[in-house]
Formats: structure tokens, C-alpha cells, sequence
């Protein structure tokens, strides 16, 4: 393998530790057991979008405020492109896009089918319940997501942190929309019923 002079010991080593395979730059980071360990987080949360990619029509329909229902219709067609995302940073990767079953959206997702049984259908509590619910959603992506990025960073897989940044931002902004729906009306209304 041929390697560039660059100045600098770490430096040199990150040239190094790049080759061409098949026409592809490969880095052996990618063998690595943090990388390893990359992967099968990809995994975790691919599985948990396709996961919730199957709660969240439910949740719109549970929903009694039509401006939640039409927050769910959006995020459930949001969720659609982050599995599209994800599926090409897998590309990226050289890797198939396969999941392992989340835990935690698993827990998730019961807990939010447990609030549609203890509330009462077309009520502002079941609204705000399915709020709280979504944002315990929002916020465990958002640590996935932004954790994700920071390792691909870290081993220098740009085009990889450009897609999850995308996510991230998106599973950021929804977090904010269902706040301000709840701020909005839903919680004052829900505290009178």
C-alpha cells in the first residue's frame, strides 16, 4: 500500500490506516471494535424508526386535537426519510441495512400505548399524554442521533455525520413543534378536565 508523506506521526498513521479496496477507500477503523460497536447501534435505531414507523398512525389516530393528529401525519412521513436516511449511511458503510430490535422504543412505544387505554378517548389529557409520550420519543433520538454523529466523526465518516445531522436536526425540530402544540392549548385545556 502506498502512503503519502504527511507531516506529523498522527498524521501519517490516518494515512496509512487508508487503503483502496475495490475501487473504495476503506479505513481500518472500520474493523475496529468502536466501529463495531457503530454498527450495531445503526442497527438499534433503524429498528426503532421502523418500530415507531408503525405507532405513530396510531397515535394520530388517537389523537382529539386535529393540529396534533396533523403533527403525527408529518412525523410519521419524517420517520419514512429517516429510514431512507439510514439506509443509505448503511450504503456508506458498505454494510446491509438490517436492525436489532430496540429495547428502549420497544418500553417506549407500550408506554404510549398504555396512556391511550388509561385515558379517555377525545379528551386533552389523552393529547397530552400522547405529547409526553412522543417527546420521551423525540429525545431518546435525539441522544442516539447526536451520539451517532460524534462517532462517525470521530472516525471520520463525513458523509455519514452530514445524514445523521439531518435526522438529528429534524428529530429536534419535531420535539419543538409538539411543544409548542402543548403549550399552546392542549395542556391549559387538559388541566381543566
Amino acid at each position: 500500500m502506498a502512503t503519502t508523506q504527511v507531516r506529523g506521526k498522527s498524521s501519517m498513521k490516518t494515512a496509512q490506516a487508508v487503503g483502496k479496496i475495490g475501487g473504495k477507500t476503506e479505513n481500518k477503523m472500520s474493523k475496529s471494535e468502536f466501529h463495531q460497536f457503530f454498527i450495531d447501534e445503526l442497527k438499534d435505531i433503524y429498528w426503532a424508526e421502523k418500530h415507531l414507523a408503525k405507532a405513530l398512525p396510531k397515535m394520530k389516530k388517537a389523537s382529539t386535537s386535529p393540529e396534533l393528529a396533523t403533527a403525527f401525519e408529518k412525523h410519521s412521513k419524517e420517520t419514512s426519510d429517516h429510514i431512507t436516511r439510514l439506509e443509505k449511511v448503511f450504503e456508506l458503510l458498505g454494510k446491509k441495512a438490517t436492525g436489532k430490535k430496540c429495547d428502549a422504543m420497544v418500553g417506549l412505544v407500550t408506554e404510549a400505548e398504555s396512556i391511550l387505554s388509561d385515558t379517555e378517548s377525545g379528551s386533552m389529557v389523552r393529547d397530552a399524554g400522547l405529547i409526553l409520550s412522543a417527546q420521551k420519543v423525540e429525545h431518546y433520538e435525539i441522544a442516539t442521533y447526536g451520539t451517532l454523529k460524534t462517532f462517525a466523526a470521530n472516525m471520520g465518516h463525513n458523509d455519514v455525520v452530514k445524514l445523521l445531522n439531518e435526522t438529528l436536526e429534524n428529530e429536534k425540530a419535531t420535539d419543538i413543534a409538539l411543544t409548542k402544540i402543548a403549550e399552546g392549548y392542549i395542556n391549559k385545556k387538559a388541566s381543566k378536565e
